[in-house]
């Protein structure tokens, strides 16, 4: 499945519309729906101008090309808090504020989220995990350095990268094992039930870094 076929699939969802009625409102055969929606066939110009009308996004999103339905291209101006910068285009040092930005609005609707489950184990074993990652970054910049001391750490060089690898797998299964429970499942409710649509209008301050940190995140892993 490539982005097209996963994004119309998820906008039908969205919509609350089983396959038969979007294709009969598109004017097409299910059959070929599904096939758009599995990646098996690709759609013509006047058919992808067709479903950005009928979802009601621009052809960059539906096209995975951009994480903003408008289709509108991020900026650093256009995250919370953003510095003023003369130039903030994706180049020289405004990458890595770009980049800090994006982070920290998406730990914004992260926590806002464990906020709402009110669980207290959950929210400390995934301050745990964020905690872990930091670490690791840190200390391997850090000691990249030949002339810094290595008496700030008490877990010496030699393991530190195993076991701090082995830490996140077990902090990781914590989490997994406490989204699976019953209890917490029936305490939080709808707590992380969303859509596109809900994130932007629940988190208008926050949505872009957060959907741009997921698009950024699938391009490095695809």
């Amino acid at each position: 499945m490539n982005s097209f076929s996963r994004i119309i699939t998820l906008l039908r969802k969205e919509k609350g519309i089983t396959q038969k009625q979007a294709a009969a409102d598109l004017g097409i055969s299910q059959a070929l729906l599904s096939h758009y929606e599995k990646g098996l066939r690709e759609c013509g110009l006047d058919f992808l101008i067709k479903l950005c009308d009928y979802y009601n996004v621009s052809s960059d999103y539906i096209l995975g090309r951009s994480p903003d339905r408008s289709g509108a291209v991020l900026t650093v101006d256009d995250l919370e808090g953003a510095e003023t910068v003369k130039d903030s285009h994706y180049s020289g040092s405004v990458l890595p504020a770009m980049n800090k930005r994006l982070i920290s609005s998406s730990l914004n609707v992260v926590y806002d989220m464990l906020g709402k489950a009110g669980n207290k184990e959950l929210t400390t074993k995934v301050s745990d995990y964020l905690m872990l990652s930091v670490y690791r970054m840190f200390r391997k910049l850090y000691q990249s350095e030949k002339k810094n001391s290595q008496s700030m750490f008490n877990i010496s060089t030699s393991v530190f990268e195993g076991y701090t690898l082995s830490a996140l797998e077990k902090t990781n299964a914590d989490i997994n094992m406490l989204l699976s429970d019953k209890n917490l499942a029936k305490a939080k409710g709808d707590a992380f039930e969303m859509t596109g649509e809900s994130i932007v209008s629940d988190y208008p301050k926050h949505a872009t870094g957060l959907l741009n940190t997921v698009k950024t995140a699938e391009d490095l892993i695809k």
